[in-house]
């Protein structure tokens, strides 16, 4: 295959068909999501085979065991993909919304419309779901699509991709508003990420050198998080039995997504109460503690952390652990160390709690919840199209409104400027 050729082509129906979402109104666009959401529960024995075939490759290929827990499908997550796509035909359609009119001296009307981006490239490793839930998301915000999904899930993607398309032309919309790539060459990718002619942003989801790798070579506006460094911090005023219950769920539901928690925080005047109690949950889990000097005095089956460790995302049974002086030091600790993901709070203090909300400078802060909830689908967003740690043109989970752009409209009978 001629790779330049073939993503040339790619792009060119990809703008086309942009085009062609722009204009489509708020039903089709819906015929269209639910179409596809019905074939992926007539067709899950098909996509399940297909995933079965495509995890028997990777565990010969000795992929690791957080990679295989996302490229892993049951027939829970088969129908949570099909739920996903209804949730979004459910959401209110952005495109087309003004906001802001108002009558200025000369006469005119100013406002802002809100608008699909165009095409989106979206790059990612294993996570078929991500196949879908990009696709619907993108359908919903007028948007066209060129997914290029990791080798690691060529025949769950191409399955996906081809339901996707069905339902596309079943709904009268072109079947190229989402194309995923055909080809496994990584040279496709740097094509992907040079087509400024064709290609408006660029989303990344996967590991880090992945990232990386796009953000330093991209010529077109990415959106993306390199690391999900996410902390809890048990606050003085820390009703215990809400942070055990916090940082069990934070930590040790899934080892392996983003939004895990892999630092823990302890007020110093509460750390001899909070830490066996907390300490021993990780440790009957499972989990290896990295903790300071504090830490380990009162919990001695942990082992000594390093200044790295604090900055580390593990996406393993592993966290680290620092004893705090308090409110000032969390703040502080977590702005240093954090990769702008996700952070919690634990307290019963109203004003400790909005200040928590206020200074720390991530994507998702929260109070009294689990780090696992910063996620689109929990956020009511239907899906996500992933996670924003840049400050422009979005923030957190993206979803449809991340997808969109606005623009200036004016409204005017016949005004002339003087």
């Amino acid at each position: 295959m001629d790779i330049a050729q073939y993503m040339n082509q790619v792009g060119v129906q990809a703008r086309e068909a942009s085009r062609a979402m722009a204009k489509a109104d708020t039903r089709t666009k819906n015929q269209a999501l639910n179409a596809i959401a019905d074939m992926i529960l007539r067709q899950q024995d098909k996509i399940l085979a297909a995933n079965q075939q495509d995890l028997a490759q990777a565990k010969a290929n000795g992929l690791d065991s957080a990679m295989l827990d996302r490229l892993t499908l049951t027939e829970k997550s088969v129908h949570g993909m099909a739920e996903g796509l209804s949730q979004i035909a459910a959401l209110a359609d952005p495109i087309g919304e003004i906001r802001d009119l108002k009558y200025r001296p000369s006469g005119i009307q100013v406002g802002k419309m809100r608008v699909p981006l165009g095409v989106i490239g979206i790059i990612y490793e294993a996570r078929p779901n991500v196949t879908v839930d990009a696709a619907g998301l993108c359908i919903k915000s007028g948007n066209a699509t060129i997914l290029r999904g990791g080798s690691e899930a060529i025949h769950c993607n191409q399955v996906l991709a081809n339901i996707v398309q069905q339902g596309l032309q079943i709904a009268g919309l072109p079947s190229a508003a989402v194309q995923v790539i055909e080809t496994t060459d990584r040279a496709a990718v740097g094509a992907m990420i040079t087509m400024k002619q064709y290609v408006d942003v660029i989303v990344p989801r996967g590991g880090k050198s992945l990232i990386e790798r796009i953000s330093n070579e991209a010529t077109i506006p990415v959106i993306k998080h390199l690391d999900g460094n996410c902390h809890v911090y048990i606050d003085d005023e820390a009703d215990l039995d809400k942070a055990l219950r916090i940082v069990e769920n934070s930590k040790t539901q899934r080892l392996g997504t983003c939004n895990t928690a892999e630092s823990l925080l302890v007020a110093a005047s509460i750390a001899e109460r909070a830490l066996p109690l907390i300490g021993k949950m990780l440790l009957d889990k499972g989990m290896e503690i990295r903790g300071c000097e504090q830490t380990r005095q009162w919990l001695p089956q942990a082992k000594a952390a390093t200044e790295q460790d604090y900055y580390t995302e593990y996406l393993d049974a592993i966290i680290s652990c620092k004893v705090i002086a308090g409110l000032d030091a969390a703040i502080a600790h977590i702005n240093q160390y954090s990769s702008q993901h996700t952070e919690s709070i634990v307290t019963e203090n109203y004003s400790k709690a909005r200040r928590f909300l206020r200074e720390v400078d991530s994507s998702s802060v929260m109070v009294n919840a689990s780090t696992r909830f910063a996620d689109g689908f929990e956020y009511g967003l239907g899906a996500e199209i992933g996670i924003s740690t840049d400050k422009l043109h979005a923030r957190g989970p993206v979803g449809l409104e991340g997808l969109t752009s606005e623009k200036y409209i004016v409204l005017g009978d016949g005004q002339v400027r003087s």
